[in-house]
């Protein structure tokens, strides 16, 4: 019976491989393992293998989980990458270190209202909804630099990067074609990215790729996976 210390190990080593055969340096790519409906004890045990970032998709559940282990477990990153409704941000902005989802002025205005003066500003992504799906929340490509510029202006925010769920590969008929919907949207991604990064030369963060689609994400110029089931198992 594999463990979480094993599968979290072997997300590393996919994670190390596809650096190694798309020519990125070793450990320019971040794991963030994504860590929702799970109990308290599957994150203390991927913390003792060696994680220290972890995102919810869950505000309530979030919060409970940085109250519970905030004593025992400081030194973990807690980062929001889920739906951000604005009568929720005043949790995000007190507990959470990142919110990878921000697609809306409103949402911003409020978080850097929001935020404790004692603590660092708000680390944010820019979600980019770059399939176009109306089920999905982000703003355009088109959208994006109008977004950004409002965050620069607010310095209880931190402007990161920029983060997307693309196309499922499930979608698609065949292999062929969501591989090849796929490169064009991380390709989409990673061109918007460097532009942004010409205006805003701290931005780090290019947050795209999960279990499925890691390798091509990396290709891509991705510095941050989203990996959940490959570790702590099905939901």
């Amino acid at each position: 019976m594999t463990t979480i210390a094993d599968r979290l190990k072997l997300a590393q080593c996919r994670i190390a491989q596809a650096e190694q055969e798309h020519h990125r340096p070793a450990q320019s790519v971040n794991l963030l393992a994504v860590s929702k409906t799970k109990p308290l004890s599957d994150i203390i045990q991927a913390y003792q293998a060696g994680q220290r970032r972890f995102g919810e998709n869950y505000v309530q559940e979030g919060q409970q989980k940085i109250i519970d282990l905030a004593q025992d477990y400081p030194d973990i990153e807690w980062h929001f990458i889920g739906p951000l409704q604005s009568n929720k941000t005043r949790i995000i902005a007190e507990h959470f270190h990142w919110l990878h989802t921000l697609g809306r002025e409103k949402i911003a205005q409020r978080l850097h209202q929001q935020r404790p003066q004692d603590k660092p500003p708000l680390n944010v992504c820019i979600q980019v909804n770059i399939s176009g799906e109306d089920s999905k929340a982000g703003v355009t490509l088109a959208e994006v630099p109008a977004l950004a510029n409002i965050i620069h202006s607010l310095p209880k925010l931190k402007l990161r990067g920029i983060m997307a769920i693309p196309s499922q590969q499930a979608n698609f008929d065949n292999a062929g074609q969501a591989q090849a919907q796929l490169s064009k949207e991380f390709s989409q991604l990673k061109a918007c990215f460097d532009t942004l990064k010409q205006t805003y030369p701290q931005l780090d963060t290019l947050s795209m790729g999960m279990s499925d689609d890691l390798s091509l994400a990396i290709a891509h110029g991705s510095t941050l996976v989203r990996i959940g089931s490959a570790i702590f198992g099905a939901r």
